[in-house]
């Protein structure tokens, strides 16, 4: 399985293209696609991005949660699903295209971090990362707060 660690700092070209990290690119599996699926984030001003692999994998433990034959859970398969892309690094520098929509939508005028979060990469507006952070009391707060697994 693929993990992704780590936060880079990348500018967005005169043509709206970012270089995918090569630490990025050289964490999938060596014969796994570099392929990946990109969708806005639930909960905050980021874009995430998932191999294709990892998407696929996700998108059917969400689909066998469903009853497609009840209105709610078709409403959310739909929402689940809009707005996606796949992007593919070139093969010289791994370069990535990135809908301009989607970079709009997180407020992207010219810097973008990538940040490994295990499964997957986020990817934010440089302003608006540097000030998503949570304070150290919070996070030791929820540290505290998590369940112990013996």
């Amino acid at each position: 399985m693929t993990k992704f660690i780590g936060e880079y700092t990348v500018k967005l070209d005169d043509k709206g293209r970012l270089v995918l990290p090569s630490a990025f690119k050289n964490a999938v599996a060596s014969g796994e696609e570099l392929k990946f699926v990109v969708k806005k984030d639930i909960f905050s001003d980021c874009l995430e991005m998932y191999t294709f692999a990892e998407w696929e994998r996700q998108s059917e433990e969400v689909k066998s949660r469903l009853n497609f034959f009840n209105q709610k859970h078709a409403a959310f398969w739909r929402e689940y699903t809009r707005k996606r892309a796949i992007v593919e690094p070139d093969s010289k520098i791994g370069r990535i295209s990135i809908p301009k929509k989607m970079l709009e939508a997180i407020g992207v005028n010219r810097e973008v971090v990538f940040t490994g979060n295990d499964f997957k990469i986020e990817v934010w507006a440089k302003e608006r990362y540097d000030e998503s952070g949570i304070s150290g009391e919070e996070f030791i707060s929820i540290a505290e707060s998590l369940p112990e697994n013996r």
